[in-house]
């Protein structure tokens, strides 16, 4: 985890591994303090305010969650006393996709002789992905936090003068996804809209109005991006995060009109430039994704964690592609 800052008063922590968990955080040094994001369990929490603090005396007084993922929200106990501000989605949707509850199970279930036996044969994906989170997580004695703040469209605070833009663009990689602009910075956080030198996941929404949200960052033309996942960019992150969607929502047509299943579509898929990306192999889960719109299924549809982990897992193997999520 570093430290990076991104304009005379925006900071970004980064979590330099880039896959599933490692999302950022960002810190806008005005006001009262404000936290983009607090992270997947308490001891990166804490780092994280440890290296805020290097900037910033006090604790911040208030928080935006940029969606309801766990990796996003998970350290908001931290925080204690803070406004926690986030779209109303999020708030509906945290006790339901944040729940501690399982990833614990799973994490101590893959640290068990027994159910590791059985997680190997029933579901290795699962166990694969319990595997990766040990090595550098501790879900243990989180608390899930709500949001005290819900806003429906836009939000605006001020900061000293210097105004935040709390931008609704829900739902595209989550129900509530939400962008935070702070336009005299020239900084957007981009929440899990936007996924740098990592492949990006998509949970609900539409290949369509993903692209419409990137187009949006575009026309705000800042000069850096914090993205949910991956390094700190400028547009150009935006725009070639734009053409992968736009590259696997066409490639997954053709395997699509060919009667080839998403899953066959995800190992033959030529990954081209985008290989180089971490976990490649999580292009599954966006070969699903544009069936669901070409089959017309709900673009809210539940996923089968489990089941899409496992077929992670088993494109990896026959791609020899690196198993990682």
């Amino acid at each position: 985890m570093k430290m990076e800052q991104v304009s005379a008063n925006c900071f970004a922590v980064l979590n330099e591994k880039n896959l599933v968990c490692d999302a950022n955080s960002g810190l806008i040094n005005l006001g009262g303090g404000v936290v983009v994001d607090t992270q997947s369990d308490l001891p990166h929490g804490r780092q994280m305010i440890n290296l805020f603090g290097k900037v910033w005396p006090g604790m911040p007084k208030q928080v935006v969650n940029t969606h309801e993922d766990a990796d996003h929200v998970w350290g908001n106990q931290l925080f204690e006393g803070a406004e926690i501000i986030a779209h109303r989605k999020v708030a509906e949707r945290m006790p339901h996709v944040a729940d501690p509850r399982e990833t614990q199970d799973l994490l101590k279930a893959a640290s068990s002789f027994l159910p590791r036996q059985l997680l190997r044969v029933l579901h290795p994906g699962a166990l694969a992905i319990a595997q990766q989170l040990l090595t550098d997580y501790n879900f243990d004695g989180i608390r899930l936090v709500l949001p005290t703040t819900v806003f429906d469209e836009r939000h605006v605070l001020d900061l000293d003068g210097t105004e935040v833009h709390l931008i609704y663009v829900g739902p595209c990689h989550q129900a509530g996804d939400t962008i935070v602009h702070v336009p005299k910075e020239g900084v957007v956080f981009a929440g899990d809209v936007l996924f740098r030198q990592c492949t990006p996941m998509g949970w609900t929404g539409t290949y369509e109005k993903w692209m419409k949200i990137l187009d949006l960052i575009i026309s705000l033309n800042p000069k850096v991006i914090v993205p949910g996942h991956g390094p700190v960019c400028g547009l150009e992150g935006v725009v070639e995060m734009k053409a992968y969607l736009e590259y696997l929502r066409e490639e997954s047509r053709t395997c699509f009109e060919k009667g080839l299943s998403s899953f066959e579509a995800a190992k033959r898929i030529d990954l081209g430039p985008y290989s180089k990306w971490r976990a490649p192999s999580r292009l599954y889960l966006n070969v699903e994704r544009a069936y669901r719109e070409f089959r017309h299924e709900p673009e809210d549809k539940p996923w089968d964690s489990a089941r899409s982990f496992d077929l992670i897992y088993k494109i990896a193997k026959a791609r020899g592609l690196a198993l990682e999520f």
